[in-house]
This record gives structure tokens, C-alpha cells and sequence, in this order.
């Protein structure tokens, strides 16, 4: 039973690991075409490069019935807020290092406790709010406290960007109480792809076939990296899997190293971590929670 239970939490890890290397590719992506194409676009082409997958996945998983039988305002709502992030994170991308950008999207395991109490109305201790105070004075120490570039246009994105994902995260707890996983993923995709398309459309650019690689690679491996992260989370222990999150930034040192021959300064590395010694309290925090509260 123990060998078992072993076994299933290094899986877990090893799928949040590939996940969060999926994903770091799938920035990567997303930063070469921020470079090139309106934020608008960029969201936009996530989400009709990833449509056709997410819709053979709900389809292998027969969850196509009673796929509009769903809630519908918390779907619209995390619509745009899907749009509001991806736009944000690439229009982010393009003004700063992979590194820089996941130190500050950081911020949002604490951003999510913080407005749990607010939309959830769930009771946070004193011992928490400092931790996310600590969090958001990482943040802070990202965006440059010596001034030179404080409060920066692209960190300030990639900020609202977190703010607009915690928000989305607080929105699958109440979906999930009535609404199948696999249509809050395909609607979510859906709405991307039509409401980004349409904003972007004035100012679409033409992609040539050149750009056709790069965006079945931003196709796959944000399938697989949600794939992964599903698999990590449904057989792992949230507070033994999360933490493994954060190795995304040494993937984005290491991309934006070998792409851009960029390294981040000495403040990206201060705030990174205090914002992740902030997050590894908070997650230890909640297992010791639930383990008092289920002994």
C-alpha cells in the first residue's frame, strides 16, 4: 500500500514537472509571436491552435452530451477573463524575459487565497495574509524597487494578467460544484478563440506559411500541458504537487538563455524568491489545514 501510494505521488510530480515544461514551451511560442502579431492575435491563435485537440479530447472522453447544459454567466465570465489573460501575458512577453514574467505571475496561488475570502468567503489566518503580504513585496522587488524601471508597462500586464487568472481560478470552484471539467475546459477555449478572433480581426495580421511549425508547436504543447496538470492534480495531493509549479522558472532562465541570451538581473532573483517562499508557505499552510481538520 505504501509502494502504491509512493508510486502515484512521483507520478503526480513527474506530470506537473512535464506540464510545467510544456507550458514553458508554449510561452516560449507565445513570446516569438508577440514579437511579431497584435496581443489580440497572439490570444486568439492559442486558442484556435489548441481547439481542435481540446475537441477530439471531449470527444474521447464522451463528454460531449449535455455539453450546453452549463452555467452560462460563469462561462462568459471566464471567457473574458481568458481573453484579458492571454492578452495581457503576451503583450507582457513582449516587453520582458520568460524568467521576469513567471516571477511575477507568481503572485497568484496568493492572489487566489486572498480573494477566496472575498468570493468565497473563506477564512483566512493572520499567519496567511502576512505570507501573501510577503508575496505581493516580491512582486514589488520584480517590478524594481530602485526605480530604474518600477512599475513597468509589461510587468504591470503580466500582474493583471496573474490578477485575471486567480479570478478564473476562483471561478472553477464553483463550476466544478455543477459543471463537468471537460466543458468548463472546451468552452473556455471556445470563447477565446471567438471573442479574441473578433477583437483582433481589425488588426489581424496575415501569418505566412513559415509561421505554420510554431503554431502546431503552441497547439501541442498546451494540450499536453493540460493534460499533464490534470493528471497531476486528480492523482496527487494539491499541497505535494504545487510547489513543483515553480520550477517553471528555471526553464524560463534556461529558454531565455538559449533563444534571447538573456539572464535575469538580481532583483528578478530576490522577488522570485520571496514570491515563491510566500507560495510554498502557503501551500504547506493548507495541507496542515486539511489534515487538522480531517485527522
Amino acid at each position: 500500500m505504501a509502494a502504491t501510494a509512493r508510486g502515484r505521488k512521483l507520478y503526480s510530480i513527474y506530470a506537473m514537472l512535464l506540464a510545467v515544461f510544456m507550458f514553458a514551451l508554449m510561452d516560449t511560442a507565445m513570446k516569438l509571436l508577440a514579437e511579431r502579431y497584435p496581443a489580440l492575435q497572439v490570444a486568439a491563435l492559442r486558442a484556435i491552435c489548441s481547439l481542435p485537440l481540446i475537441a477530439a479530447y471531449v470527444a474521447w472522453r464522451g463528454a460531449f452530451t449535455g455539453i450546453f447544459r452549463v452555467r452560462w454567466p460563469m462561462h462568459v465570465l471566464r471567457g473574458v477573463l481568458g481573453i484579458l489573460m492571454l492578452a495581457l501575458f503576451a503583450f507582457g512577453l513582449k516587453k520582458l524575459s520568460l524568467a521576469e514574467a513567471y516571477s511575477i505571475f507568481f503572485i497568484a496561488p496568493a492572489l487566489i487565497t486572498a480573494l477566496s475570502v472575498l468570493m468565497l468567503k473563506e477564512r483566512v489566518d493572520p499567519a496567511r495574509w502576512l505570507a501573501i503580504g510577503v508575496g505581493l513585496g516580491g512582486v514589488l522587488v520584480v517590478l524594481r524597487p530602485d526605480g530604474a524601471g518600477f512599475l513597468t508597462i509589461g510587468g504591470l500586464a503580466v500582474l493583471g494578467a496573474a490578477s485575471c487568472y486567480a479570478i478564473s481560478a476562483i471561478t472553477v470552484r464553483v463550476l466544478a460544484r455543477s459543471d463537468r471539467s471537460e466543458h468548463t475546459v472546451f468552452w473556455l477555449i471556445v470563447m477565446i478563440a471567438i471573442g479574441a478572433g473578433l477583437l483582433a480581426a481589425p488588426n489581424w495580421v496575415p501569418i505566412p506559411a513559415a509561421e505554420i511549425p510554431l503554431l502546431c508547436g503552441l497547439a501541442v504543447s498546451g494540450f499536453i500541458g493540460q493534460l499533464a496538470i490534470t493528471e497531476a492534480f486528480s492523482r496527487g495531493e494539491a499541497s505535494s504537487v504545487a510547489p513543483f509549479e515553480y520550477s517553471a522558472l528555471a526553464w524560463g532562465v534556461g529558454l531565455d538563455w538559449l533563444l534571447w541570451r538573456a539572464l535575469p538581473d538580481g532583483w528578478t532573483l530576490v522577488g522570485a524568491s520571496i514570491i515563491i517562499g510566500s507560495g510554498l508557505y502557503l501551500i504547506r499552510h493548507e495541507k496542515d489545514h486539511v489534515e487538522a481538520e480531517h485527522p
